[in-house]
């Protein structure tokens, strides 16, 4: 199960607030509701909530460039066959790519992302391989890949374990299994003003689809399948906008806005509205990018593992 609590830095009023309703969730059930959970995250990245998602690459593709940097720098991927879950736009299959991988095969649970990254692809002439999946149970047989990744995917999967095992599965022996993930601070600055300002009765008993972690337990999950080498690091960067509106068309079209899945279509539009004026008024403009990584290799069959 994921955690009930919030595994994220919120300030005191909102972190009250919110455990108060996670409490809730164990009665309404939608803690334990995996499958809604993820259902809700991908329809966010069909853009079933929001018009924000359409401009995911122009507000916010920088920054997931700079992320996927940060977490595949050092590592030599020449020759290898990669896998990139949770592919989004397609930030670190770029960056595998430049770094010397000879195939790439892109999976995400949301079509509108693989569209978005396969048009990229076709674009620019270097073709990949797209597949649709869920990163809980993992479409391809034992070993197939080389060097499995995921770039900023982990907060939104409701079991990290389930998927760090997929991950380690479908990598071959001596393979490369590397993730990045949301730290602690990840967003914090617009996840609490956005909780200020949401229609509370939507979202009563509702545990939202977040779980950043530490940079400890993200390697944990690593050790604890016995990787070999095991490295990790936590990087924490300010980002700072131009003013309150532009932090928050960055913050809607990252992160989709899924959580409005709970609101009438009708209301969508107009509970943004209010979010974003919050943002500009009380001049909310900076947004922590916080990633941890962590990477290790499989052991290989001579280790007899």
């Amino acid at each position: 199960m994921p955690s009930l609590f919030w595994t994220g830095r919120l300030s005191l009023p909102m972190k009250v607030l919110v455990e108060a309703n996670n409490l809730l969730s164990v009665f309404t059930g939608s803690f334990a509701d995996l499958a809604g959970m993820k259902e809700r995250v991908r329809r966010g990245y069909e853009a079933e909530f929001s018009d924000h998602v359409h401009y995911y690459d122009e507000r916010g593709y920088h920054l997931q460039d700079r992320s996927a940097r940060v977490q595949l720098e050092g590592l030599d991927f020449r020759g290898a066959s990669v896998l990139d879950v949770g592919c989004g736009t397609g930030a670190l299959t770029r960056v595998a790519r430049e770094q010397g991988a000879k195939s790439l095969t892109c999976g995400d649970i949301a079509a509108f992302m693989l569209g978005k990254a396969m048009a990229k692809e076709i674009d620019e002439g270097r073709p990949s391989a797209f597949c649709q999946l869920d990163a809980e149970g993992l479409p391809f047989p034992d070993g197939s890949f080389d060097a499995v990744i995921s770039g900023m995917t982990f907060g939104t999967l409701p079991r990290q374990k389930l998927v760090t095992d997929e991950m380690i599965r479908v990598t071959k022996p001596g393979g490369l299994v590397c993730i990045g993930a949301h730290g602690p601070e990840h967003y914090w600055e617009a996840i609490d003003a956005t909780l200020r300002c949401i229609d509370k009765r939507r979202v009563l008993g509702y545990r939202f689809e977040w779980w950043p972690r530490t940079e400890r337990y993200i390697r944990g999950l690593l050790e604890r399948s016995h990787l070999e080498g095991i490295q990790s690091r936590r990087v924490v960067w300010r980002n700072e906008f131009m003013d309150g509106s532009a932090a928050y068309d960055f913050f809607a079209s990252i992160s989709s806005s899924w959580w409005y899945a709970k609101f009438p279509p009708e209301q969508r539009e107009l509970d943004a509205a209010r979010t974003r004026a919050y943002f500009f008024r009380k001049n909310v403009r900076i947004v922590t990018d916080d990633i941890v990584v962590a990477y290790g290799c499989k052991p290989s069959e001579a280790d007899g593992s």
